[in-house]
């Protein structure tokens, strides 16, 4: 059977009657005023000794105590003990101890009415599909669009370096470097243009790697391709993570140069 917490008037325990008092003197548990405190404390268990319920001698236990540092307190100091410790500073430890415990259950009770109805579902995991694009595009529409952007490049383009040719050798670009920026567009919107992933500033053979790069991911089906009817132009989707996409690699050697 539990243990019954026998209650004098509104105190729970002995250690909850001594700190009401504490608190109603208005002093410092590291400071108590024995004399006065055990005399107000006996008086509030005059006749418990009559009580039924058997841990009514905790009461008891802490009266004694009290009683033992009250005498402590009123004998004369050694001269030659200066350093003996305060009688009080062990009871003073448990009431602090037993003053935060109260205030946190406090707190909790304060929240308890409110949390008592409330039920809480398990994390599930949801999954997104795949959003579904009811129309076909053959790989001729995707080309016509490159070669519209390609063209403009050339109409507007410095010269290449391959105009150079006979000074300086052919320069090599990497499908796998290429991959790697078209994905890094992605870092920042989840829908990319087309034409975006042609830079201004890309030579022939960059735009080439950047389309044969596009290419590969499509067939991977980790793009997808949408053609805007009101912008004319397709509009790239990814189902690469966001991880996947920030810890891209492109330092990696490979073996598709263009």
């Amino acid at each position: 059977m539990d243990t019954l917490n026998y209650k004098l008037e509104s105190f729970e325990g002995p250690l909850d009657l001594l700190l009401t008092l504490i608190q109603k003197n208005k002093v410092s548990i590291w400071d108590i005023p024995i004399v006065e405190i055990t005399e107000q404390y006996l008086k509030a268990i005059e006749g418990i000794e009559e009580s039924e319920i058997e841990n009514t001698s905790e009461f008891l236990v802490l009266a004694a105590q009290l009683l033992w540092i009250k005498s402590r307190m009123l004998l004369p100091k050694p001269e030659d003990d200066e350093e003996e410790e305060d009688p009080r500073e062990d009871l003073a430890r448990r009431l602090a101890e037993y003053q935060a415990y109260k205030e946190a259950s406090q707190e909790l009770r304060k929240t308890e009415g409110a949390s008592r109805y409330m039920v809480f579902r398990e994390e599930e995991m949801i999954k997104f599909p795949v959003p579904e694009y009811s129309r076909h595009h053959e790989l001729e529409e995707l080309t016509n669009a490159f070669n519209n952007i390609l063209a403009r490049k050339i109409r507007y383009a410095k010269p290449e370096k391959r105009a150079f040719s006979g000074i300086v050798g052919r320069e090599k670009v990497s499908v796998h470097d290429m991959s790697v920026r078209v994905r890094r567009k992605f870092l920042k919107s989840k829908k990319v243009e087309f034409k975006t992933l042609f830079d201004d500033d890309y030579t022939r053979p960059q735009m080439i790697a950047t389309f044969l790069a596009v290419l590969e991911m499509i067939k991977e089906s980790r793009l997808f391709a949408e053609y805007d009817e009101k912008e004319q132009d397709f509009v790239l989707t990814t189902n690469y993570t966001k991880s996947e996409l920030e810890n891209d690699d492109d330092t990696e050697n490979r073996n598709d140069e263009y």
